[in-house]
């Protein structure tokens, strides 16, 4: 990639600010752990794994100025902290993965100075990042083998670099499929346009052919037998293989099954919740009604018009054709599958 989405520089984190692709590509920065919750509620930084790299970091920023002499202070001034960044997305499950390793590492070095830990914790948010960029490029070359020569892939959203460390999941197993791609399909995404304003500039930049499409005429090309594939990425994954996914994902899922067209889902071990038993289990997030009655900033309905606006929907395991994993690939997903190879 050309481009860092998220990078700790000159102290601070900074991360590339989404709301304003593609027509500005700007670092927002982040002194504070109030800036990281501000940056992810406001979808400056967004995408399950590039959310859970920022709280990682958010965590050291709320901490790095603590001037607690033991470490049962620290750890309470620790906690405020994760509790702030854990209440910025509710659905993403790397946000709370992430906030969960850096607190075990806190717990089980606790007989370290209150000045160490804090280092401890800056390198395991250096660690987290890293690790994503190894991961993702392992998704793709674990997925590109799913690809056939001469495919036309649909997506949904942005699961690409913009989503994660650099690299990303769907669209990472898109660049690891390389020429075998010979076109991708882009949901627009209402209401935030993620694959209209982020998905389009990320396949430009890889010189991937990319053909924007509304959210609607899915079920005509697949019709047309022009989708070969659906590829999308997650932010949550339960232990039967229920997937929660950005708004309309469920769609194409339904859409797919019908007219034979193979769905894939993309994510790092990370995103499995196996605490979760299934999708009616993950909390959903309900976001602005002005993102609905809004577009450029103008109202495109009647002001006082009643919207729901639910981020996520829900795909049954039973819809998917496989996941695709950092580990490798879990065909017909299903609760003892899933335990094999991402359990433990």
């Amino acid at each position: 990639m050309k481009y860092e989405t998220i990078r700790w520089k000159n102290d601070r984190l900074e991360v590339i600010d989404q709301r304003l692709l593609p027509g500005k590509t700007r670092y927002a920065a982040c002194f504070t752990d109030g800036d990281v919750v501000r940056a992810i509620k406001a979808m400056a930084v967004r995408g399950a794994p590039a959310i859970g790299i920022a709280a990682a970091y958010g965590v050291y920023l709320g901490v790095r100025k603590s001037r607690a002499r033991g470490f049962r202070s620290f750890k309470k001034e620790l906690e405020r902290t994760m509790k702030r960044l854990a209440a910025s997305r509710p659905t993403a499950r790397d946000l709370f993965w992430a906030l969960e390793r850096v607190d075990e590492l806190v717990k089980k070095n606790k007989g370290m100075p209150v000045g160490e830990l804090k280092s401890m914790v800056l390198y395991e948010a250096h660690a987290i990042l890293d690790e994503d960029r190894r991961r993702c490029r392992a998704i793709g070359r674990e997925g590109k083998a799913l690809i056939a020569k001469g495919s036309n892939i649909l997506t949904h959203c942005n699961a690409g670099g913009l989503a994660t460390g650099g690299y990303g999941t769907a669209l990472g197993v898109i660049f690891a499929a390389g020429k075998k791609v010979r076109r991708v399909y882009v949901d627009e995404t209402r209401p935030v346009m993620q694959g209209a304003r982020l998905t389009v500039w990320e396949l430009s930049k890889a010189n991937i052919p990319a053909t924007l499409i509304c959210d609607n005429m899915a079920a005509s090309l697949m019709a047309k037998n022009e989708v070969d594939a659906v590829m999308v990425g997650a932010d949550r994954i339960a232990a039967n293989g229920d997937v929660a996914n950005k708004i309309g994902t469920y769609n194409l899922a339904v859409l797919a099954h019908y007219h034979k067209v193979p769905f894939y889902v993309a994510a790092p071990r990370s995103t499995f919740d196996l605490s979760v038993a299934d999708g009616g289990a993950i909390p959903i997030e309900e976001r602005s009604p002005l993102e609905v009655k809004k577009m450029g900033g103008e109202y495109v309905t009647l002001k006082d018009v009643d919207v729901r606006n639910p981020a996520f929907d829900i795909t049954p395991a039973k819809l998917i054709t496989a996941i695709i994993t950092e580990r490798g690939v879990i065909r017909r997903p299903d609760r003892r599958k899933i335990a094999k190879l991402v359990g433990g």
